[in-house]
């Protein structure tokens, strides 16, 4: 397709074995006519499918919990980065070089701790009119000695911080004892020896000569007496203390504040704080760590995610954020649910009993080899759907397809088919709301925006024996997701029938399509097996009825 991005082949919300299994053979078979496919959930795996994946050792598709544009997907590599000790000097070259505003700071261990800006570095250059106070600067004596290119003539601890302020030794014995302190770093200008002496009367940090200057050897004794350190520099005066002021570290001017963002985050909801800051650059910290830069220049919609949607194709059973990506396929065996795209697309929908019949056919048709596993994969998802070929929306396509596969897989269908099945239909470690939404799909049907959950089980009595629980679950679906009526099918497996729970109104509604009396909370469906064949239709024709 000639696309950089990957396409994920992907089905509905709260998948089932369908759902996954289809996934994971056609993003195969996508794979296998050259085309970079990745296979996806949109939900937690269930006890069925990962009996399915366990037995023919397959692992689970990657998990997408939504579709919306993400930091990480406008996300740019940091040109640079400096560290907390790295002096003001270096920054400089770094923004020049890179032609950068700002640029991150962090710490020795690769954290963010905070970033410098262009103003930062300004401000502070409009401080040199002055001579600097070093005391809170955290520079030390080595960092002085490399920014003027220094020898050390007379030697002390280099690793000392400097706590005091910088000087220029001019004027009188009278006009240096006025302005020079204990701890402060003086700068002298080559034959002032006698400046230089008094200096060190001052018990300064260190003594710093110009352009080479010669320095008697009583003036290094006055040193070693006070513990003064001596260098010597080629820069001149004035140059040698303008790099002193650039010796401090970054960390002392940088802004601690961050406006930063996370690389998960959704786009929508950073937009906000860049409209109202001021900033052109935000770093993105994952677990405190820099990973890259937000540009506010290039703050555009990313190329949206391209998806193949597999055994589903309505919006509200998509995954969240399904208008923020571009469909590109539709491979399907339900209904026509009304998702709308902004081009023709592929779309493949047959009336048969599972969407892995059809891909298991899209496989043969292309001449295309089933590996192993995959077969079994699409065998699981056919057992699932048809409960064994026993629901009515079981087609002899669906058999023949799964008679193969079971060939290709080496399983014996009743077999593995009943292990499948028990395999799912245990309850006993589920919770009720667990329950109530186990392979939940919504629908709308006429006004009414109806969920429509499924559990399949040996025993229904085990599930009726939560009855009340369940109602109540249910009860707190439909008022937290705001829907008319939330449906729960308890199908047993052996008896080939569904004991239907329903909340919401209108009750009506439920009468009308199954003409019984639903005044209750349940009514008992008989040869009922199949959502799609037996509960949507009525439902469908029943609203038409009610709103003639």
């Amino acid at each position: 397709m000639g696309n950089s991005k990957p396409v994920y082949v992907i089905g509905h919300r709260n998948p089932d074995t369908d759902s996954i299994c289809s996934a994971i053979a056609y993003a195969e078979l996508k794979r296998k006519v050259g085309e970079d496919a990745i296979a996806a959930r949109a939900g937690q795996v269930n006890a069925e499918t990962q009996y399915a994946l366990d037995y023919f050792k397959v692992e689970a598709p990657m998990l997408i919990v939504d579709l919306y544009p993400r930091v990480k997907d406008i996300m740019l590599e940091c040109q640079a980065v400096v560290k907390e000790t790295d002096n003001l000097r270096y920054l400089g070259r770094v923004l020049q070089e890179n032609n950068l505003r700002s640029v991150p700071v962090t710490d020795g261990e690769g954290r963010m701790v905070g970033i410098v800006t262009v103003s930062d570095l300004a401000q502070r250059y409009f401080e040199e009119l002055n001579m600097q106070d070093l005391g809170e600067s955290a520079v030390s004596l080595k960092a002085i000695v490399d920014i003027i290119e220094g020898e050390i003539v007379v030697d002390s601890d280099e690793a000392a911080l400097v706590k005091g302020k910088v000087h220029i030794a001019a004027g009188s014995k009278a006009t240096i004892k006025k302005w020079v302190s204990q701890g402060d770093v003086v700068l002298v200008g080559e034959g002032q020896y006698a400046s230089m002496q008094e200096c060190l009367l001052h018990n300064i940090a260190c003594l710093i000569v110009t352009n080479i200057g010669n320095i008697p050897e009583m003036v290094k004794q006055d040193a070693r007496r006070t513990h003064a350190m001596i260098v010597r520099t080629p820069l001149d005066t004035f140059t040698a203390a303008r790099l002193i002021n650039q010796s401090i570290p970054v960390g002392h001017i940088m802004q601690k504040k961050l406006t930063a963002f996370q690389s998960h985050q959704r786009l929508s909801d950073i937009r906000g704080t860049i409209e109202s800051s001021k900033f052109r650059n935000y770093p993105v910290v994952d677990n405190e760590r820099l990973v890259g830069i937000v540009s506010r220049d290039k703050l555009m919609l990313p190329d949206p995610e391209r998806v193949i949607l597999v055994d589903h194709n309505e919006r509200g059973q998509a995954v969240e954020g399904i208008e923020s990506a571009k469909v590109v396929e539709i491979v399907d065996h339900h209904r026509l649910g009304g998702m709308q795209t902004g081009e023709p697309i592929y779309i493949r929908e047959e009336p048969v009993g599972c969407t892995a019949t059809i891909v298991a056919n899209m496989y043969w048709q292309k001449n295309i080899e089933i590996a192993k596993e995959v077969a079994g994969l699409l065998l699981s998802a056919i057992i699932s759907d048809t409960v064994l070929f026993k629901s009515p929306t079981c087609t002899g396509y669906d058999k023949i397809t799964a008679e193969r596969l079971a060939g290709i897989a080496g399983v014996e269908i009743q077999e593995y088919g009943m292990a499948l099945l028990k395999a799912g239909a245990s309850i006993s470690d589920m919770k009720p709301a667990e329950i109530a939404k186990n392979d939940m799909k919504e629908f709308q049907i006429g006004d009414y925006r109806v969920l429509v959950s499924q559990i399949s089980v040996m025993d229904t009595q085990e599930a009726l024996k939560m009855k009340p629980e369940l109602l109540e679950s249910m009860q707190a679906i439909c008022a937290t997701d705001n829907f008319d009526m939330c449906l729960l099918m308890v199908t047993d497996i052996l008896q080939e029938s569904t004991e239907l729970l329903y909340v919401g109104s209108p009750k009506t509604l439920i009468g009308q399509a199954f003409m019984k009396d639903a005044s209750g909370d349940s009514i008992y469906l008989p040869g009922v097996m199949s959502r799609k064949k037996q509960i949507i239709p009525p439902l469908t024709e029943a609203v038409k009825r009610l709103q003639k």
